[in-house]
């Protein structure tokens, strides 16, 4: 298993990044696209991103990242790439050991983590360290850069985790909603930024909260 470490500091970073960060739109129940709803969510999270100037929208290959990453893209005009990678996927970034977690709830988490696809068990810390590599940290050159992660729940909590400096394991337990905002700002010389975690404020009522285990939604 791969030891998750801080990105470390580029010399030739001289600019600030802003990195958005959302999950995919609410899925079908065999996760193959999007809702309606899912797709409404989109679209409503690319008119709220309307006007910043993205160099990129990065997106996971699984089509209901894939999808909303294209209907966010159409709700801001079109004209930043998009950019489909497996570091931007669904995977689990870090699997704790024993004593890294409360005693009360250790078995529990290692066996429902257990349950999870070997590829993503044994392939994701790997991805988690590349993730980290190309989407976190300053930028080279005298603009700031911002750019559009459209992923899923892991990723974005794994990657919130790393800006906040939190142990590897503090990972599990961040949930975020389908189409919800985060943004993290990476600034030379000064520790990330979290700006914005979880904001729904785009969405009416009836379209947040969406993604998250019945008994955490409010």
């Amino acid at each position: 298993m791969i030891t998750p470490t801080t990105r470390t500091a580029d010399t030739d970073a001289t600019s600030a990044r802003h990195l958005y960060i959302t999950r995919h739109g609410e899925a079908t129940p065999d996760e193959s696209g999007l809702t309606p709803g899912g797709r409404a969510q989109a679209a409503l999270l690319g008119e709220r991103l309307r006007g910043i100037p993205f160099a990129a929208i990065h997106h996971g290959p699984l089509p209901r990242a894939e999808q909303t990453a294209t209907l966010m893209s159409d709700a801001l005009d079109g004209n930043a790439p998009l950019i489909r990678s497996a570091p931007a996927g669904d995977y689990l970034p870090y699997i704790p050991r024993t004593e890294e977690l409360p005693p009360e709830t250790a078995d529990a988490t290692l066996e429902r983590l257990a349950r999870f696809p070997d590829a993503e068990r044994e392939e994701g810390p790997a991805l988690a360290a590349e993730a980290l590599s190309r989407f976190t940290g300053p930028v080279p050159g005298d603009t700031p850069r911002h750019e559009l992660l459209v992923t899923h729940n892991f990723l974005t909590a794994w990657l919130v985790r790393a800006a906040l400096d939190a142990p590897p394991a503090r990972w599990l337990g961040l949930n975020h909603g389908n189409a919800a905002l985060t943004v993290i700002r990476y600034t030379p010389g000064r520790p990330a930024a979290l700006v914005l975690y979880n904001d729904m404020g785009h969405l009416p009522e009836a379209l947040r909260w969406t993604g998250f285990p019945p008994g955490l939604r409010t």
